[in-house]
């Protein structure tokens, strides 16, 4: 069943100007060795837009190679903190100049909607460069007394040649997640763009080449999944920032173990959204939908599991149901439009086959939704809601990621926090109340990196973000993030 309200799809609009679809490496524009290319499609209309460079084995060791000399001989790692900052605060400048152009790309790209990636990715985008523009002025270590007689001191120090590894959800967040605080810190970047959604990362590497940043600090190699496993691999990268599914997750970890690189891991959520019975119901539930269908559900936070009390579930279940019905889903170039579709063919194919099973399989009731859009041309799939399921349930315990929310009821506050935590992931978790002892209770006894409390999905760039359990290790935003992209030094100057 598929119930929804489309906007029907009028003529589109003029596209944006397409980036070269050329690696970027040592400052310049590059062909693959291999000629390789890949196609680029737009999900709202299922049509090739464009095509980029697929990178092979040589032109990935050329990049490592540049951003290896840029680190090991070149000015940026050496540079004065100060004029660094200069820099990432230009980018910013940049950013901000051609942020219709970028929203317009990260939604042809995407298929989100334009207006929210205008206000939602570039705003961050924009943050990312200056808060760590402003941070990189703490990078002064530390004089700490010791028992010996000595001067000492700790250095905080960049780690060496970074590889950022980005998923196709959030291309220009997750991606300047990485890079701004990389190269802040005074490291050198190969940036791997998910192989669907290559094109703000390649416009993002002539905005930093004119902000000043120099060659082969910042490179880009675009291609699948090959192209990044060469990264891992290479001996001369010092560390993997990598967003994704933990199933790769699990893969780059072991790979970078071999050589021990420095590792963070942003991995995938299965996040639990629970609403008491004394909670605002409107409120409740107009988050929860949001929680679900914002970014078309391609949300590692997204809160896909709905724990509810059951004096009040009947009447959330009728709301949300409600509510995600009437979405507008279509166009992601109007104004109007709050789902777009799903960013290929091959994920909207995975989306429905959980709904699918959960329904034959598991005994799901679809309360709305349940499947994609046929009216609509590109990938778009229905905002959906499915009940009668218990806790072991693949639609309980694994990621979709799309707009799929499944509704558990409980009796007891200590029943919703066992729900909640059942999952292997912790990325994530929120909680409805009025009852201000019971917020900071149960907010505590959750096992999320990050907890909302009457509302879901506010993040700021000084708050750190990050999993328990399988949902990865290591923290992106705030000075926690910058720390991952450094090493710390001791250094004793005898006084004997």
């Amino acid at each position: 069943m598929t119930t929804t309200h489309p906007d029907e799809i009028a003529t589109p609009a003029p596209g944006p100007s397409l980036p070269e679809g050329r690696l970027y490496i040592d400052g310049a524009w590059q062909d693959s060795q291999s000629d390789e290319r890949r196609d680029v499609i737009n999900p709202a209309t299922a049509v090739v837009m464009t095509t980029v460079a697929e990178a092979g084995e040589k032109d990935v060791a050329a990049a490592v190679a540049a951003a290896r000399r840029a680190y090991d001989e070149g000015p940026w790692p050496r540079m004065p903190l100060r004029e660094r900052a200069r820099i990432l605060n230009r980018a910013a400048e940049l950013i901000r100049t051609h942020a219709a152009e970028l929203a317009k790309l990260e939604s042809v790209d995407t298929g989100k909607p334009v207006h929210f990636a205008e206000m939602i990715d570039l705003g961050a985008t924009i943050g990312h460069f200056e808060y760590y523009a402003a941070l990189a002025w703490s990078l002064d270590g530390s004089v700490r007394e010791t028992a010996i007689p000595s001067f000492s001191y700790v250095r905080r120090e960049p780690i060496g040649v970074v590889a950022a590894i980005t998923p196709f959800n959030f291309p220009l967040i997750l991606s300047t997640l990485k890079i701004a605080p990389a190269l802040a810190a005074g490291n050198t970047v190969v940036h791997k763009p998910a192989e669907d959604t290559p094109l703000t990362a390649l416009r993002m590497a002539d905005l930093l080449a004119e902000a000043g940043v120099p060659a082969g600090v910042f490179n880009v190699v675009t291609g699948g999944g090959p192209t990044g496993e060469l990264l891992l691999r290479h001996p001369a990268v010092d560390k993997v920032a990598f967003t994704g599914s933990t199933g790769i997750g699990r893969k780059v970890a072991t790979i970078a173990a071999e050589t021990l690189k420095h590792v963070t891991l942003e991995l995938g959520g299965k996040s639990a959204n629970i609403i008491f019975a004394d909670a605002d119901l409107e409120s409740a539930i107009g988050a929860s939908v949001n929680a679900f269908v914002f970014n078309t559900g391609q949300f590692c936070m997204a809160g896909t599991r709905l724990l509810v009390e059951r004096p009040v579930y009947d009447d959330v279940v009728a709301g949300v149901a409600a509510a995600a019905g009437g979405v507008p889903v279509g166009d992601p170039t109007s104004p109007q439009t709050v789902v777009g579709p799903l960013t290929g063919e091959r994920h909207l194919a995975k989306v429905q086959s959980y709904v699918d099973a959960g329904t034959s399989r598991d005994g799901a009731t679809v309360l709305a939704g349940g499947g994609r859009i046929e009216s609509l041309p590109g990938y778009y799939f229905a905002p959906t809601l499915l009940g009668g399921l218990n806790q072991g349930s693949p639609l309980v315990q694994e990621e979709i990621f799309g707009p799929v929310l499944t509704v558990q009821a409980f009796d007891t506050e200590d029943e919703a926090v066992a729900l909640a935590n059942g999952t292997p992931y912790g990325l994530a978790a929120g909680l409805h109340t009025t009852k201000i002892a019971r917020a900071h209770q149960v907010a505590a006894r959750l096992q999320a990196g990050m907890v909302w409390v009457n509302t879901w999905g506010m993040l700021d760039v000084t708050l750190p973000a990050g999993g328990y359990k399988q949902s990865g290790y290591g923290r992106e935003q705030g000075s926690e993030g910058l720390a991952e992209y450094t090493q710390t030094k001791s250094v004793f100057v005898s006084l004997g």
